[in-house]
């Protein structure tokens, strides 16, 4: 019995670590950020003593990082929702349209991929599936980091890509659609129910780019939960018994999102506001051709350098959303 009450400990010590580290790091970067701004006024009180001109141009680009700075700082107090600070479980789907629709999947793994590097978050792909001749059938990623599910539920929805297709030998324009879907990584000690035989658990052989294990046992998990019609699937771990716990732990954090969206969906109810959910109602628009634009369409923020948003530049987004949020919970 001392193994399991050791490792019980030893967990629940490095979650606490882990919040220790996050007020820490909210205190450190009050402090950096107080004394940057005495650093700027005592800058500014040397120009005006002295009449320096040569300085106004390190000032005004110190004021702009510091307001940056700011910026980021006050939505990251403001991701204070129960499960904000939690990793996040992200899905990438493609919509029919096949090669073309798998192509945008992977431009949007490869967005996230680079957005999640930027913010120094470690990316773990849990399955995937790749097209038959370019791009994914589908990829579940866990995005490692304190507040990634915050950030990355601002993601949530349909998106929508608008260019001349690649693999089009005439070069027409193709519409592609792919569904992003976010859940926390729910912790194991939310109560969850979920009961043995409502669970058809299959193995298959691993399909992923990479590993000694691919394509050699079957060590890939297939897990679909009746009741629900949820399917989740690992494949990213060595043995059938470690894929089969990542499985589960999805399946958790699916199940507690499905709660979450019925006490929503009762909610409005009461309010009498309607939420259509459906495939097909974008939440951005990704436009290549005939112009480059990105546009939101929940909050209108847009950018027309398609290439930086490509590239994981996708903060701008994240903020005017999650902002938009807040305003309306105000």
């Amino acid at each position: 019995m001392a193994a399991p009450d050791f490792w019980d400990d030893n967990e629940r010590a490095q979650k606490l670590i882990g919040e220790l580290n996050a007020v820490k790091s909210v205190v450190d970067t009050y402090n950096r950020l107080t004394a940057e701004q005495a650093d700027l006024e005592a800058l500014l009180e040397l120009a005006e003593e002295e009449g320096d001109e040569s300085l106004e141009a390190e000032l005004a680009e110190g004021v702009a990082k510091l307001k940056r700075e700011i910026g980021d700082f006050e939505l990251q107090l403001l991701l204070n929702q129960p499960y904000d600070r939690l990793n996040a479980i992200l899905e990438l789907h493609p919509g029919a349209g096949g090669t073309e629709s798998q192509d945008w999947a992977n431009m949007l793994y490869r967005m996230y991929t680079r957005w999640a590097e930027h913010r120094g978050f470690k990316v773990e792909v849990l399955d995937y599936l790749p097209g038959e001749e370019a791009g994914i059938k589908s990829v579940t990623l866990l995005i490692k980091g304190h507040n990634a599910y915050g950030y990355l539920k601002a993601e949530k929805g349909v998106h929508r890509l608008v260019r001349i297709s690649p693999f089009d030998a005439s070069g027409r324009r193709h519409t592609s659609f792919v569904s992003c879907d976010v859940v926390p990584e729910i912790e194991d000690d939310i109560e969850i129910e979920i009961r043995p035989e409502d669970l058809r658990i299959d193995t298959y052989r691993s399909s992923g780019a990479g590993g000694q294990h691919v394509n050699k046992t079957e060590s890939a998990v297939r897990i679909t939960h009746i009741p629900t019609g949820i399917v989740v699937s690992c494949q990213s771990e060595r043995s059938q018994i470690q894929n089969r716990e990542r499985a589960m732990k999805m399946l958790r954090s699916k199940l507690y999102e499905l709660k979450i969206e019925e006490q929503r969906k009762e909610l409005a109810a009461i309010r009498g506001e309607q939420t259509d959910i459906a495939w097909g109602n974008q939440i951005r628009s990704y436009v290549f051709h005939p112009y480059s634009m990105v546009k939101d369409h929940r909050t209108q923020y847009e950018t027309a350098n398609v290439q930086a948003v490509m590239d994981g530049e996708i903060d701008g987004f994240i903020d005017a959303y999650l902002r938009s949020q807040i305003r309306k919970e105000a």
